[in-house]
């Protein structure tokens, strides 16, 4: 069998997938709606819409965030009809949520099999967990566009295999009837000759300070990190606070009430430029209420920092405690500042984080040993196992 990479944009996750398809003589080709293709897949092997692409891209400059998003997903449907149109009998998909319906069902119908990289949780958990956080805070904006939601629920009719890259993603899907000889384990690779410890010795003129990279919204707790914020500066009153200039419309009312907190800000940084200020902290805090395998933490922590997250954060499968991190309920502030403030005291008397093992798990070479494996087993087996979400 040879595989379609149907996505509309790059990022680190599909482009890693597609290179170890074409390295293993998997890939067909790859559909994408930017202007470049992928580095390492031939040119013969890539069809590109960047008209598509480029009126995303002016919607997410000049709209809110949420309608930008919302007009993002609105063009998904001409990129699947579009991508569809590339597919051949046998050919099977690797998508992701909402992308590519009719290339999945069209797969299905024509002797191939479809894969689903599970970057969040079930679609149903997501909009569950997610609206009552928005009900919790009077958001008025729902947690994605709603035609999105159902369009990504439709489409996990025609899914035969989840990409699953945390435990939290996986018990979503089975306890929305998967089987779990559809869960496929992977783990996505970061860049480990950019993200890596210092090799200096902490400063010790050095403030406590606590770093979030990712964007800031009710998905990604933000009230919880802000609150806990201020009550580890009761503590620790002169404890710094690094975040990225990224808020989304659902998170923005509700700045306000943390416009005391003294926040330093960064915008959207190149990778070498995001690898030093990461090592210029001493905590990664990341108290998400959905999430599948969040990249950002595990930047964090291959730059030596200790990390704070959830068990709805993916990444808190690499967490051992007491060792690299700890793992704290979500919604609950007080438990981040107590895990914080026990942290500072380990940190402030020279203790280092080690870092070798999470590299292994993290690189190149352990995702092709799961993604690959797992995908050659499947595919010689035959037929998937396609089955209709429960909502």
């Amino acid at each position: 069998m040879r595989f379609v990479v149907a996505v509309p944009f790059r990022t680190g996750y599909y482009v890693d997938y597609a290179r170890l398809l074409e390295k293993h003589g998997l890939l067909r080709g790859v559909a994408m709606w930017t202007r470049n293709g992928i580095e390492g897949v031939p040119p013969s092997k890539t069809d590109l819409l960047p008209l598509l692409g480029l009126i995303a891209y002016a919607g997410a400059r000049t709209l809110s965030p949420y309608r930008g998003e919302s007009l993002r997903f609105a063009l998904h449907p001409l990129f699947d009809l579009w991508a569809r149109t590339k597919l051949q009998p046998g050919d099977c998909v690797l998508s992701s949520y909402g992308y590519a319906n009719a290339c999945f069902r069209y797969a299905r119908t024509h002797g191939g099999l479809t894969f689903l990289d599970g970057g969040n949780a079930h679609p149903a958990q997501f909009w569950e967990v997610l609206s009552e956080e928005h009900r919790r805070w009077g958001c008025a904006y729902p947690p994605v566009s709603p035609r999105h939601h159902e369009r990504a629920l439709k489409m996990m009719e025609d899914v035969d295999y989840v990409l699953s890259p945390s435990a939290h993603v996986a018990r979503s899907f089975l306890t929305r009837g998967f089987d779990p000889a559809q869960i496929l384990d992977v783990i996505y690779a970061l860049d480990l000759r950019t993200f890596t410890p210092s090799p200096d010795p902490r400063p010790k003129d050095r403030p406590l300070t606590l770093i979030n990279t990712g964007g800031l919204s009710l998905r990604k707790g933000t009230p919880y990190l802000l609150e806990a914020f201020r009550q580890v500066r009761r503590a620790v009153p002169d404890a710094r606070l690094l975040l990225t200039d990224l808020v989304t419309d659902s998170m923005r009312p509700l700045m306000e009430k943390y416009a005391d907190l003294p926040v330093e800000w960064a915008p959207s940084l190149p990778h070498a430029q995001l690898a030093e200020r990461l090592r210029s902290a001493d905590l990664y805090v990341l108290p998400s209420l959905e999430e599948g395998l969040v990249r950002t933490a595990l930047e964090g922590m291959a730059c030596g920092l200790p990390a704070i997250l959830t068990p709805n954060c993916g990444s808190n499968d690499l967490i051992v405690e007491e060792v690299n991190g700890s793992v704290v309920p979500i919604r609950d502030p007080q438990a981040i500042a107590e895990r914080v403030l026990a942290w500072w005291e380990r940190i402030r008397t020279g203790y280092r984080v080690p870092v070798s093992d999470l590299q292994s798990q993290l690189s190149v070479e352990r995702l092709e040993e799961l993604f690959i494996g797992q995908i050659k087993r499947v595919t010689s087996g035959g037929r998937g196992m396609g089955r209709k979400p429960e909502t």
